[in-house]
């Protein structure tokens, strides 16, 4: 996997946010098993409810082209290490329990947490079985 690479596509992603409220940019781009990259911004709402999540919208690219299984996802906002809302965090334990995220600034500075350590002992689609 390369880090680097994920990340500059979050950084490219994030210019690409819609904002214009919180003015807090965030970009997303996530890594499938299989190689491919999907990217996504957060998009706001003048009536906030409807705002969706950077995370959410590259998984939702990735889901309905078909992708479903993930590596990675990295995370880049407008403040230090922004890290995925709750809401974001039970989207991507839907389909990559064992995802790696990477909260990052910059290509040099990142972090990569595995999910059980930001959402532990998670509900997913096993529990329903």
């Amino acid at each position: 996997m390369d880090i680097k690479n994920l990340i500059n596509k979050a950084i490219e992603a994030k210019e690409k946010a819609y904002a214009p409220y919180s003015k807090f940019k965030v970009g997303s781009a996530v890594l499938t098993k299989d190689g491919k990259i999907y990217t996504g911004c957060n998009i706001e709402s003048a009536s906030y409810t409807p705002t969706i999540c950077a995370e959410r919208t590259a998984i939702s690219k990735a889901v309905s082209e078909g992708d479903r299984e993930f590596e990675a996802i990295a995370i880049v906002g407008s403040s230090d290490y922004t890290f995925p809302c709750g809401v974001c965090r039970q989207v991507i334990r839907e389909f990559s329990k064992d995802i790696k995220v990477i909260v990052a600034n910059n290509t040099d500075e990142y972090k990569i947490f595995e999910l059980e350590e930001l959402l532990p002992n998670s509900f997913g689609p096993d529990d329903l079985k």
